[in-house]
């Protein structure tokens, strides 16, 4: 971990984007396109959550409190490329050692701030890497729950009870067959091309998520790992983009439930660390089982938009 100097005041302007904005809830806040932040987590050698934080400079709007690294949302940002950005700028990490999970927003009548929660490779480093940051390191669950724990940036002690239960993971186990079907666009005319249409539209739920509501779990949106499991005839698909294919050697309803069961590993919701599992079927035998094993059950028109 690192320190940094104390800049002077008056510090311009950067980034396009940067500024305040008045609010009509009568506040004003930093950043004229939104503002977004990175949550980044792991787990230590012991098992145990840990949170990428920033001691925010004394100079800054609330300074000297400890809160998540993140800013302004430049002109053309997307809300998460714009968290990540920050984050690379102000706390060192890289994109290329996380992996995105959910987004929490909080949202005012002209303004919003968007919370990207992703998790981070154990041997993940971080480190003030600009004057905003007194200092960047890694704290324990403890730090920011306890009584007696860091002082914490207002907004970010607000959040904390709702992103506490966000520290985890969804997948998503995809009954393939009852999937397709649930459309008659012709899938029975070639069932390995329906198939693949599907793993490949699959593919954009991965990168634009499910809503938190969808999944039962706080937050905005989710950012599933995808498992689609293939039987009879859609044998042979491939996994592409993301998507892994299981193909079933016998029942497609038993192979789904065993996938189920092996990927629900680690801690249940809402424990820190937890894997929350999905599967999208609209049988209903299937759907008990998978229930009987602790996972969720989501219908067909949750993964194919209609």
């Amino acid at each position: 971990m690192t320190t940094s100097p104390t800049p002077p005041p008056g510090r311009p302007h950067r980034m396009p984007g940067d500024g305040w904005v008045e609010c009509g809830c009568g506040s004003r806040h930093w950043g004229l396109n939104g503002a977004a932040g990175l949550l980044a987590w792991r787990l230590d050698a012991a098992g145990d959550v840990e949170i990428a934080l920033q001691h925010r400079a004394e100079w800054s709007h609330h300074g000297g409190t400890w809160g998540l690294p993140g800013g302004a949302i430049a002109d053309g940002e997307t809300p998460i490329e714009g968290g990540l950005r920050e984050a690379a700028e102000e706390a060192g990490i890289s994109p290329n050692s996380l992996e995105l999970s959910a987004t929490r927003v909080l949202q005012h009548p002209d303004w919003s701030y968007t919370t990207i929660v992703a998790r981070a490779d154990p041997e993940a480093e971080v480190r003030a890497t600009d004057a905003e940051s007194l200092e960047v390191r890694w704290a324990s669950l403890r730090e920011i729950t306890g009584d007696d724990g860091l002082p914490l940036l207002p907004a970010f002690g607000a959040a904390r009870p709702e992103l506490r239960q966000m520290l985890g993971r969804v997948v998503l186990v995809v009954d393939s067959a009852n999937v397709v079907g649930s459309v008659p666009d012709g899938w029975w005319r070639d069932r390995a091309g329906a198939t693949e249409r599907l793993r490949d539209h699959l593919r954009t739920v991965r990168t634009e998520g499910l809503a938190g509501d969808v999944v039962g779990l706080a937050g905005s949106r989710w950012f599933p790992e995808i498992h689609l499991v293939t039987e009879g005839d859609a044998r042979g698909v491939p996994s592409a983009g993301g998507v892994r294919v299981h193909e079933a050697g016998g029942s497609g309803d038993d192979a789904i439930v065993d996938v189920a069961a092996e990927l629900a590993v680690g801690p249940t919701v809402p424990d820190a660390g937890f894997t929350r599992v999905i599967v999208a079927t609209a049988d209903r035998g299937l759907a008990e089982r998978c229930r009987q094993i602790g996972a969720g059950v989501i219908g067909p028109r949750a993964v194919r938009g209609r």
